[in-house]
């Protein structure tokens, strides 16, 4: 199933923030007008058949690629990335000892 079928249930009145940022999978009329309705800001890149392009702060874009390749680091550790851990407590706890360790490499994105 594509991402942007459960895009607007994850994003509902219940989160905190001023935008959305996502990639050119999210872009569509009816997620932005879903952001738009609960006054968040839309920065996803149009994607290449859109006839009017959408304007993106490129700034804060840029900024979405540190989050990726966080994540990228993270799923380095095998253990994370294959979902191991059956309780939510155990995975969470290896997810914050990933995160430990990169950030103890130095990593600043």
């Amino acid at each position: 199933m594509n991402d942007i079928t459960q895009a607007a249930r994850l994003v509902s009145r219940h989160v905190d923030g001023t935008g959305v940022i996502g990639d050119r999978a999210y872009d569509s009329n009816e997620f932005a007008q879903h952001l738009k309705d609960l006054k968040l800001e839309v920065v996803i890149p149009s994607r290449a058949n859109r006839v009017f392009p959408r304007s993106i702060d490129a700034e804060i874009y840029r900024r979405r690629n540190v989050v990726e390749r966080w994540f990228g680091r993270l799923k380095q550790f095998r253990r994370i990335a294959t979902r191991y851990d059956k309780t939510q407590s155990s995975y969470g706890g290896f997810i914050a000892l990933g995160a430990f360790l990169v950030a103890l490499s130095g990593w600043r994105g």
